[in-house]
């Protein structure tokens, strides 16, 4: 898989969570490729280094919202990754959540290179650092579309 490639894969898994950018615990650990109980170890036994604005907890609302948006937009790539976790969207009948996820934000990221440091980690991370610069480069472009249109409309209404 090209780098290009990868870094488009991973901008799918970022979400949008209390108005922060996030990736969700199990999506970086199926692309470090560790178990997800793995990372979540890791993190514990580091956890000064995971203050609430990198990394926090989802409540039962957030999960429902979550296996909502995976029933109603199945076809849209971020989501669709969800499906391949059994936790969030393919629960049987009579089954619970046993543990709720986290997520990280892109500091929160960052600074699981530093509890992760084998090969495979920092190359991952590297790439979701860039996956990250180039979804806001995007919504830059998209800002400034936005007001030379809205200049346009002044200029012409």
């Amino acid at each position: 898989m090209s780098n290009t490639i990868a870094v488009e894969v991973i901008a799918t898994r970022i979400l949008e969570i209390r108005g922060r950018k996030v990736m969700l615990d199990r999506d970086l650990a199926k692309l470090y490729g560790v178990p997800v109980k793995v990372l979540n170890q890791a993190v514990r036994r580091n956890l000064k280094r995971f203050p609430d604005d990198f990394m926090y907890q989802l409540t039962w609302e957030e999960v429902l919202s979550l296996k909502s948006q995976i029933v109603t937009s199945g076809s849209r790539s971020q989501f669709v990754t969800l499906n391949s976790r059994a936790q969030i969207a393919t629960l049987k009948q009579g089954q619970n959540i046993k543990y709720l996820p986290y997520v990280f934000t892109e500091q929160g990221v960052a600074m699981l290179s530093s509890v992760l440091s084998s090969e495979r980690a920092i190359q991952v991370n590297i790439l979701i650092m860039r996956a990250f610069t180039n979804l806001r480069e995007i919504l830059l472009t998209h800002k400034e579309l936005a007001a030379k249109i809205e200049a346009l409309e002044r200029k012409y209404a």
